[in-house]
């Protein structure tokens, strides 16, 4: 199903649709401020089981981020973070950045794994931030393409997303044309802070 959402006039109707599909357990694609992604109710453990199977992988072996609407319900998923993070966090989001932080009990037993990280999206995306904040609690999510791959045409455009992923995600959201940068993503995990990946985020460290 492909449903389209204006950011700039988000209708609610849409977006208790999205909602309701999340909390069925489906995977959507939606926009970020970077490229298009696809995810599923963090929640949701036979959802993000189904998530991994769409790339290939293992749940166990998964990296998927998080993507929060605020800073405030960090600390569920995040262990304490010293005030220097706190800023760059606070100065950077909503942004095009994925911030790798250490990561709380809560996190391994949500991926049935023993990863001590989890990466941290706020986008700059009105729609996936309201999807956030209706559904109670974060979004798991991983990018359309592997890190590996290049980033084509076809996934900034909603209709060719349509055309390709309509059998794998239940829903896809319209929110106009994507960007065909990734996110930048920072370690944050210790001292200095380290970018892992250069993306369309530009930081000072």
């Amino acid at each position: 199903m492909l449903l389209e959402i204006n950011e700039k006039n988000i209708d609610q109707r849409s977006i208790d649709i999205v909602v309701k599909a999340l909390r069925k357990g489906e995977v959507i694609i939606f926009p970020t401020d970077t490229v298009y992604a696809m995810g599923c109710d963090l929640r949701n453990k036979k959802a993000l089981k189904e998530l991994a199977r769409l790339k290939g992988i293992k749940l166990q072996k998964a990296r998927f981020s998080i993507i929060c609407n605020d800073l405030s319900n960090l600390s569920d998923y995040v262990k304490q973070i010293d005030r220097p993070t706190y800023k760059l966090l606070n100065k950077s989001l909503p942004g095009p950045f994925t911030f790798v932080l250490s990561a709380t009990n809560e996190v391994p037993k949500l991926f049935d794994t023993n990863r001590k990280e989890i990466g941290i999206r706020i986008p700059n995306n009105k729609i996936i931030l309201k999807l956030v904040e209706e559904l109670g609690n974060p979004i798991a999510t991983t990018s359309l393409h592997d890190d590996e791959d290049e980033i084509l045409d076809y996934f900034i455009d909603p209709y060719e997303i349509y055309e390709r992923y309509d059998t794998k995600a239940a829903l896809i959201i319209d929110g106009g044309p994507g960007n065909l940068d990734a996110s930048t993503v920072v370690d944050c995990t210790d001292s200095p802070h380290v970018i892992i990946r250069q993306g369309i985020g530009e930081i000072d460290l």
